[in-house]
């Protein structure tokens, strides 16, 4: 029995390194300090800062002046639009939306990426007799998409290039 369960093992994991597959592991970026810009959104500034500074060679200072690159997010809008109605007409689904504009250039003004948005959407059903745990609910997704935009853009930043 023991041996089926070690075949099996090693049949997953020949299957899984032959399709390429391999995990992200740390980012690498083609810069060595950023300063995180982004005066609407402090929340959205904290995990972008942690995400950059967590595993990588990158260094993320408390000064513009300071670092090689900026990267400026000038807006983060969350969006909540009705997706669906009930035939009574009350709410049965929404539709969250997050977007975030960014832009990562050098301390003369030259862009080391275009400038960029990410979008994020989610939705999720409503019931009238459970608020609290809609409350709840938008929260979480809300923090996810958060999260998801933070992961996005640090992949577009891994494949920044200097200007020349």
């Amino acid at each position: 029995m023991w041996w089926s369960r070690a075949l099996a093992a090693v049949a997953c994991a020949a299957a899984l390194s032959a399709c390429g597959f391999h995990l992200r592991g740390d980012a690498s970026f083609p810069f060595s300090s950023v300063y995180v810009n982004a005066p609407t959104s402090k929340p959205f500034a904290q995990e972008m800062s942690r995400a950059i500074g967590s595993g990588s060679g990158a260094k993320v200072v408390d000064e513009a002046g300071a670092a090689e690159v900026v990267l400026a997010i000038p807006s983060v809008v969350d969006d909540k639009d009705v997706l669906s109605l009930s035939s009574g007409g009350s709410v049965r689904e929404y539709a969250l939306a997050k977007r975030v504009q960014f832009r990562l250039h050098d301390k003369n003004g030259n862009d080391w990426m275009p400038a960029g948005e990410i979008v994020v959407r989610r939705s999720y059903t409503f019931n009238e007799t459970q608020v609290l745990a809609r409350d709840l609910q938008e929260q979480r997704l809300l923090r996810e998409m958060q999260t998801d935009a933070v992961q996005q853009i640090v992949r577009r930043m891994q494949s920044a290039r200097k200007p020349t």
